[in-house]
């Protein structure tokens, strides 16, 4: 018999994992729902602060009270905030303990406190606001009203019913279980796991494979084959949103099942750095600092110009740069072949806080492609690519007049769910009201992940009710990253349909 140790998130405590309980307690195995100190009906603290360590202890007691001789094994399930103490816990009692489920979380690290974990960088600011450097016993964050649930991830599916108890319920957060770094000695590191994603909130496998393959350095124990992954279709509450459909998951991944991601393979290249599905000359680039020129051959200058920006976030480890991938060489030599400078850049777009920098890099390079006497500085495209998306936001909402055509290839145009608050400023189904007579080429790929064809879908929504001037160009069985994946009469049409409008509108 399989005994589940369950522990809940910030603000919550056994109550949220009722349905799920019942279903696996009928399904024949043995729960414990962790009460968490201060937390849900978690006993209050003998007066010492309530901090991280405080929370392990809690999941600690409640693994020695199964017992090591107990028949089957123990699960131990974080949502959340809570699989910070489900992993501190693993670590102390590894011998006890025979798969941690990962539920909609982080990755908890050595040295690494559990805010670090929190996408909203404004409910970031409001802990280390509220701690005031260094936080005082007793002292916590107010629990959520029910509008700002969503803050902490979508509440997508969840009954008005259950949002109500969930906020009736909740307690404050004691700041130091946020601030506390996790001490780990790597004891429980071999532990089987298994990830559960909600793709609603933003999460899917597909994303994470694809950090796998950008060399995320965090991410490639990922790959050991111990480690299995399911997604469940709706938002970061699926034990209220899906009980039934939690506990099924919950049993499969007790019993080793879920799929496995693909281990980087030196000697095949990740999707990503597969070869561009059109042959296109191999015409030399200058290099610059960050930028790359891709020279028309015996073309007179000066000519257009097209900035080719790659998405991300993408490791700042991660080798080869963008720039050097063969969609982004592969864009820039097609478009040199056909009379204009292709050009490619590496800006710095390492993590979802990065998008003012990024920005910053990708105004700077095009401001110097425009003052390079072989480049027409009247006449000058931008294409963005997957999550750059956001930064077409600025172009958008007061296109320049020697801005002549902005593209997009699979771009996310909107936040995720679990990106928390994100800066107005990168909203482009807001700023595309102001992009009044700027032609605009969107490539939607069919096979798109529902996360992000959700944000198109908005953002073209939004572009038709300001009457824009977009063409979109479909790829009906093209995956994100059709480019090197898809190698297809279909996905070669639509690059040359969209580069074509693109040259077009350049050239005119």
């Amino acid at each position: 018999m399989t005994t589940f140790i369950l522990v809940s998130g910030v603000f919550t405590g056994p109550h949220v994992w009722d349905g799920t309980a019942a279903r696996l307690a009928s399904a024949g195995a043995e729960v414990r729902a962790v009460a968490l100190t201060g937390l849900g009906g978690g006993g209050p603290s003998d007066g010492t602060e309530t901090d991280l360590e405080t929370h392990i202890a809690d999941v600690v007691a409640v693994i020695d009270s199964v017992g090591q001789g107990a028949a089957g094994e123990v699960v131990l399930v974080g949502h959340d905030y809570g699989i910070h103490p489900v992993v501190g816990a693993a670590d102390r009692r590894a011998e006890a303990v025979a798969r941690i489920v990962y539920l909609d979380s982080g990755l908890p690290q050595d040295g690494v406190p559990a805010l670090a974990a929190v996408a909203d960088q404004g409910v970031r600011d409001e802990v280390l606001r509220a701690a005031g450097g260094t936080p005082g016993a007793g002292a916590v964050l107010p629990a959520p009203a029910r509008d700002a649930w969503r803050l902490w991830g979508s509440t997508a599916d969840v009954p008005d019913a259950a949002l109500d108890r969930l906020t009736a319920l909740a307690s404050p957060q004691p700041l130091a279980t946020l601030l506390q770094p996790l001490r780990l000695t790597g004891a429980a590191a071999a532990l089987p796991m298994a990830g559960v994603l909600c793709t609603g909130n933003g999460a899917s496998i597909a994303m994470v494979q694809a950090q796998v393959n950008l060399g995320e350095p965090g991410l490639q124990p990922l790959t050991d084959p111990r480690v299995t992954f399911f997604e469940l279709p709706t938002g970061h509450w699926p034990m209220l949103s899906g009980p039934t459909a939690l506990a099924v998951t919950l049993l499969k991944a007790a019993a080793g099942e879920g799929q496995r991601l693909t281990a980087v393979d030196a000697s095949r290249p990740a999707p990503h750095l597969r070869p561009f599905l059109l042959d296109v000359p191999e015409l030399p680039r200058e290099r610059t600092d960050n930028m790359d020129l891709y020279l028309p051959p015996d073309a007179p200058s000066p000519r257009p110009a097209v900035v080719f920006v790659h998405g991300g976030p993408v490791p700042s480890g991660a080798r080869p740069t963008p720039r050097d991938w063969p969609t982004l060489t592969g864009y820039a030599r097609y478009a040199a072949d056909h009379g204009v400078v292709g050009v490619t850049l590496d800006h710095r777009l390492h993590a979802l806080t990065d998008y003012g920098r990024a920005a910053d890099d990708l105004a700077d390079t095009v401001r110097r492609v425009r003052a390079d006497p072989r480049v027409d500085a009247d006449r000058i495209a931008l294409w963005f690519f997957s999550g750059s998306g956001p930064l077409t936001a600025d172009w958008l909402a007061k296109p320049p007049p020697w801005l002549r055509c902005l593209a997009a290839d699979y771009p996310i145009m909107a936040p995720l769910p679990n990106w928390g608050r994100f800066d107005s400023r990168f909203h482009p189904a807001d700023a595309v009201a102001g992009a009044g007579s700027l032609p605009l080429v969107l490539v939607r790929a069919g096979l798109e992940a529902d996360e992000i064809a959700a944000t198109v879908e908005e953002f073209l929504t939004a572009a038709q009710r300001c009457g824009a001037d977009i063409e979109v160009v479909d790829v009906p069985n093209g995956h994100h990253g059709f480019e090197t994946i898809d190698r297809t009469d279909a996905s070669r049409d639509a690059v040359h349909r969209a580069m074509g409008t693109l040259l077009r509108h350049l050239t005119a």
